[in-house]
């Protein structure tokens, strides 16, 4: 019986235990004398470990267990390693194979819309031989600076959520926001438009004001969507545009200008349609769904109509330019194409955001 058994068991049992310790000690005393007892008792280590607490149990491991510990250790973190790797090979690998659906079926959709653009809408080509020089060269230089006005809108708002703008400007009063807004951006378009296109310097400064406001009410959208949603938005945009000004640029010479007219009311019912869930009550559910869907569908349907209308103009205003009766413009031209972008990428956006809601 171990002495920390004897003190745990109280006083009484360790006064009975007395004579015991004293034939203990006398048997060791003949051997070695008291002070070898005394060092006896002092280097026995007790029979259980983990009299305290687990902790002290590796510092009385043996030496031979030593290594078979460390060594099934090593093993372990090795073994996680291993796994921590493959799978970090193999997240790349799912991520690449989602990536390459996502283009495929990408891809699929600019093909098949253009396909069928094609077929509906372009039966009848140009019949003069194709597009001439100065068509093509207005038309590209045109889309150059829409793509210039895109990049500009898309830093533009980036930078205003970065640096706290957009946050700032959705705590104030929305309907200051919004009034003070829409007349800076009609009165940079305007005031854009007006500028004569040999007047470089105030025009394109008029543009640049023109496209920050329009990343100002881009840039909570910026807030709200995640990148891999905008990124796809932003292809959906690009597809549809890119094949709707492909079968505008091929048709006939001002085969679609006529629709101009039935557009803009399409845009004056699309607009109101916005507008339905500040004017309607809550409890009608039917008429509020109804008109979202006619913000969204209906402003699909109607600014890809104007990007079609919008590059037959272009190339409309192109032989006028060459027939000296206006001047090449093509800061003007890119307004309403970055306008059309601008509308339907905003309606992508929102779309994708319901599906993936609806998926949660």
């Amino acid at each position: 019986m171990s002495f920390t058994f004897t003190i745990r068991a109280g006083p009484a049992r360790l006064a009975s235990r007395i004579p015991e310790f004293a034939k203990a000690s006398s048997a060791s005393s003949a051997s070695s004398g008291p002070a070898a007892a005394i060092r006896a008792f002092h280097k026995s280590a007790p029979k259980n470990a983990n009299f305290f607490t687990s902790r002290t149990t590796p510092s009385l491991v043996s030496s031979s267990q030593k290594p078979a510990a460390a060594n099934s250790l090593l093993a372990r973190l090795q073994g996680a390693r291993r796994g921590y790797q493959y799978q970090s090979h193999s997240q790349p690998q799912q991520d690449n194979g989602l990536l390459m659906r996502k283009l495929l079926v990408g891809g699929a959709m600019v093909g098949g819309t253009w396909v069928t653009l094609q077929f509906m809408f372009n039966r009848e080509t140009r019949a003069d031989g194709g597009m001439p020089a100065y068509e093509s060269s207005y038309l590209n230089k045109t889309f150059m600076h829409t793509g210039l006005g895109i990049g500009i809108i898309g830093l533009s708002a980036y930078q205003m959520l970065q640096t706290g703008f957009t946050y700032r400007l959705m705590a104030t009063n929305p309907w200051v926001v919004a009034i003070g807004g829409l007349a800076l951006s009609f009165g940079s378009m305007l005031a854009t438009r007006a500028i004569d296109a040999d007047n470089y310097i105030p025009k394109y400064a008029c543009w640049t004001v023109f496209n920050a406001t329009q990343a100002a009410f881009v840039a909570p959208l910026l807030a709200m969507a995640p990148p891999a949603l905008l990124a796809r938005a932003g292809l959906y945009t690009l597809a549809m545009m890119g094949a709707i000004s492909f079968v505008g640029a091929t048709a006939k010479q001002e085969k679609y200008l006529y629709i101009g007219g039935p557009l803009l009311a399409g845009a004056a019912i699309v607009a109101v349609s916005g507008f339905a869930p500040l004017l309607l009550p809550a409890t009608a559910v039917r008429t509020l769904a109804f008109t979202e869907n006619l913000w969204l569908y209906g402003g699909l349907a109607v600014f890809g109509g104007f990007t079609l209308y919008d590059v037959q103009k272009v190339l409309y205003h192109a032989r006028l330019a060459q027939a000296g009766v206006i001047k090449e413009d093509p800061v003007n031209e890119s307004i309403a194409l970055e306008l059309d972008f601008l509308n339907i990428f905003v309606r992508m956006v929102q779309i994708l955001m319901m599906q993936q809601n609806r998926r949660k």
